[in-house]
């Protein structure tokens, strides 16, 4: 699903080169989950935002269902994001002046879901994650376990290829990461979803296939 081989992601900080990724190489398969493990700074979100199309990489070749994501044109890499690609994030970025059922909406309208099969994706997606009284709240009304499995259920709605999870369980107490980790854990088996989840939560990490780790702008496999 992701292959990367000689990835490398230069910034410049105060007129001096700094790189991030170097000479990166890695193979994730389809259906897997994957934890991507490394200090703060080490560049676990560049690598996430390199596989997302949201950056692009100084050199290297990054490829996605067999596609360079770093030969795509910014439309075309517009395009990707929006239907082949889930994100889930920290601090959940639910839109919050729509409701639960809208913010999943929204995901189905961009990508042409006519809006019976949308209404029905949505009943289903809610049902499953155990939310469908609270699909007319609007997400400050929402706990933040709740807040993250509607996160969790917009990146999967639309039934994209790759999921990428910034840090998902960063602001959540330990039955609430609970929660999100089986939700990770389900979605290969029943959406055959890749997962990449950058995380500090050594139970996150237990629960993947595989923990890649990140140091010193290297990735590097390390057994679960």
């Amino acid at each position: 699903m992701v292959v990367l081989r000689g990835v490398s992601k230069v910034y410049s900080e105060s007129g001096l080169p700094h790189a991030v990724l170097k000479n990166v190489d890695a193979d994730i398969k389809h259906g897997e989950f994957v934890a991507l493990l490394g200090r703060s700074g080490s560049g676990k979100s560049t690598l996430l935002n390199l596989i997302g199309g949201l950056d692009l990489p100084t050199s290297g070749t990054l490829r996605v269902n067999g596609r360079d994501i770093g030969a795509l044109a910014e439309k075309e890499r517009a395009l990707y994001r929006r239907a082949e690609v889930g994100f889930v994030f920290q601090f959940f970025n639910l839109i919050p002046t729509l409701s639960v059922t809208e913010n999943l909406l929204l995901v189905l309208e961009l990508n042409g879901i006519e809006n019976q099969v949308a209404q029905g994706r949505i009943d289903s997606a809610l049902r499953e994650l155990n939310l469908l009284e609270r699909a007319k709240q609007f997400p400050d009304r929402l706990s933040g376990g709740e807040q993250q499995r509607v996160a969790i259920a917009r990146a999967t709605i639309h039934r994209p290829l790759l999921v990428l999870a910034d840090e998902p369980t960063g602001n959540l107490d330990v039955h609430s990461e609970q929660d999100v980790l089986r939700l990770f854990r389900r979605l290969p088996d029943r959406h055959g979803v890749t997962v990449i989840t950058a995380t500090h939560s050594t139970e996150v990490a237990a629960g993947a296939d595989r923990i890649l780790v990140l140091a010193d702008g290297r990735l590097e496999e390390q057994s679960p």
